[in-house]
């Protein structure tokens, strides 16, 4: 049986999220709030993780990948990651494939794709929803440098420019360039509009 591991940090959508996979035979064996950042000894993994894209941090790494042994010894030995992406979302879609994610699933799915994609991925295969193929375009297609994303993330918590400058050991100066080529990028008028944009896509 498929052992899986539901991370949502949503209380009242994880928990059906658990019992949905349960109905289709599938063996949830723990559900979390926060993606994992090692598994305890002990514990075992289990053969997916199905986790809400908006809880996989960029530089998530699959629990124990390290100390795996290499993929070809046989499915399940190395636990995979199915990514539950909202839709219209490519920045989110880009962090999941940024944080390993091997499977990915819209999240207006019906239960039937997402029961296939766990199955698909537990077997070593790959999995990617009909509906996300024009955001993986967009995801790729995401105009702004690492730089600017940092500056613009600082903005949208309400940093003015000296605070961004110092946290960033940048000029007030190029502060100021950069939220200009962001403006300049995503088509806004403004700053308050750049930032409305790219949440809006999932970029911050």
């Amino acid at each position: 049986m498929i052992r899986v591991t539901v991370v949502y940090e949503a209380q009242l959508l994880r928990t059906a999220l658990v019992e949905l996979l349960r109905s289709g035979g599938i063996m949830v064996g723990s559900s979390l709030d926060r993606w994992p950042h090692g598994q305890a000894a002990g514990v075992s993994e289990p053969d997916v993780y199905v986790a809400d894209a908006g809880c996989l941090p960029a530089s998530a790494v699959r629990p124990a990948a390290a100390a795996a042994p290499p993929s070809g010894e046989g499915p399940g030995v190395r636990p995979a990651l199915l990514a539950l992406v909202p839709g219209q979302r490519p920045g989110v879609l880009r962090r999941a494939h940024a944080a390993g994610a091997t499977g990915f699933v819209d999240q207006n799915a019906p239960k039937c794709r997402l029961l296939e994609a766990v199955h698909r991925l537990a077997k070593g295969e790959r999995y990617i929803d009909d509906t996300l193929a024009i955001g993986f375009l967009q995801a790729a297609e995401m105009p702004l440098t690492r730089r600017e994303l940092s500056v613009l993330s600082l903005a949208a918590d309400g940093a003015p420019v000296a605070e961004i400058a110092a946290t960033l050991f940048l000029t007030k100066g190029t502060v100021r360039n950069y939220m200009a080529s962001v403006i300049r990028k995503v088509g806004a008028r403004n700053r308050v509009d750049a930032i409305r944009i790219a949440q809006g896509a999932g970029w911050t």
